[in-house]
């Protein structure tokens, strides 16, 4: 585990000379609240990678101050309204329960741009990203229906979502695409975004089940991952490359990149053209790639991963293009139309194959 990013700045800080504040006087000034620890894997540790890009990116044109920790509640009211009253010109926001305060704080704040992870809401000052997760959920399917002896496919999810529904959906989706005789998808839901014994014992309750393929959606604990390993079962994994933590079972990843929407965002603000709108990035973004592909896929299971991959960043295929029947039989998606974005931010229904039900 790294060392706290806020006890890094501080160091970093406490170091500084006087020459050395008076260029980040003249830099615009960024601040990054991110909920959890920074781990080598995951949401936190993404996010803090796209604030590194940032930083490589612009150099001393910028000044960024950054909090790890910092989950939603009265701390993170007090660390972005303390942000906002020494001056910074811009925050980023990384948790989705910081989106209210956020948007009370661009209120008071006209003048400063705030940009929040994963919200729904959106003011002048007040823009949101979200990443196509689904498009590499459906390449790391694929390499689940190649891998899969058992045709037994598990999902272990963090809570019932729309967000989460798609990616799962696009997962199943691709699994089926190369493999038609897989055994309905089995899924432990966790309701929880970090419970490493709860998100361990899932993956070891999937494999009793038969499977022989664990996706760990969204775990914020790479502990089913490792689970997999010491199971002798592959896995996939969502966010980041884990292949550190399962060397010989790790089968694919949907690597995210934050990097190219903050770098985009900072520019906006920089130029004095910050627009509040909603960013939707995927593969054609290089915001999402598949990631880690085991040596056991055959080659050619490899270059029909990737060249799907192309297809998707070309727009020439959506992983949500009809026909597509959902688990109660009955048509979710019509032959020769697509889910548009809307749909899929809000998605409310499981494919066909998925042995669970969603919350009415």
């Amino acid at each position: 585990m790294k060392t706290p990013l806020k006890v890094i700045l501080t160091a970093a800080m406490l170091s500084m000379g006087a020459l050395s504040a008076a260029i980040a006087d003249d830099a615009f000034k960024i601040g990054f609240i991110v909920p959890n620890p920074i781990g080598d894997v995951g949401w936190d540790h993404e996010l803090d990678r796209g604030r590194q890009a940032v930083a490589e990116h612009f150099g001393d044109k910028v000044s960024i101050q950054a909090i790890d920790s910092v989950g939603e509640g009265p701390d993170s009211t007090r660390v972005m309204n303390k942000m906002a009253s020494q001056g910074v010109d811009m925050i980023f926001l990384g948790s989705f329960g910081h989106m209210n305060d956020g948007l009370k704080l661009a209120k008071q704040y006209p003048d400063l741009a705030v940009v929040h992870a994963g919200g729904y809401q959106q003011a002048d000052n007040f823009a949101t990203y979200a990443v196509r997760h689904y498009e590499g959920a459906y390449l790391a399917g694929m390499a689940a229906g190649y891998a899969t002896k058992s045709n037994t496919l598990g999902v272990i999810a963090a809570f019932p979502l729309p967000e989460v529904v798609g990616i799962m959906n696009a997962y199943v989706l691709g699994a089926q695409s190369v493999n038609p005789n897989l055994n309905d998808v089995k899924v432990i839901w966790m309701n929880s975004w970090f419970d490493p014994a709860k998100n361990k014992a899932s993956a070891e309750s999937l494999v009793s089940q038969g499977a022989d393929v664990v996706f760990s959606l969204f775990p914020g604990t790479p502990s089913a991952v490792a689970a997999s390993e010491e199971l002798g079962v592959y896995t996939t994994v969502t966010l980041s490359d884990n292949s550190a933590f399962a060397p010989t079972r790790h089968l694919a990843a949907i690597q995210v990149d934050f990097g190219p929407i903050m770098i985009a965002k900072v520019q906006e603000a920089m130029d004095g053209k910050f627009v509040g709108n909603d960013t939707f990035a995927g593969i054609g973004e290089n915001s999402v790639s598949v990631a880690g592909l085991s040596k056991d896929l055959s080659e050619e299971q490899k270059s029909a991963i990737l060249a799907k991959q192309d297809e998707i960043r070309s727009g020439g295929f959506h992983p949500f293009q009809g026909p597509i029947t959902d688990n109660k039989g009955k048509e979710a998606v019509a032959a020769g139309s697509k889910l548009d974005d809307g749909a899929v931010k809000g998605m409310n229904f499981l494919v066909q194959g998925i042995d669970t039900s969603l919350p009415n």
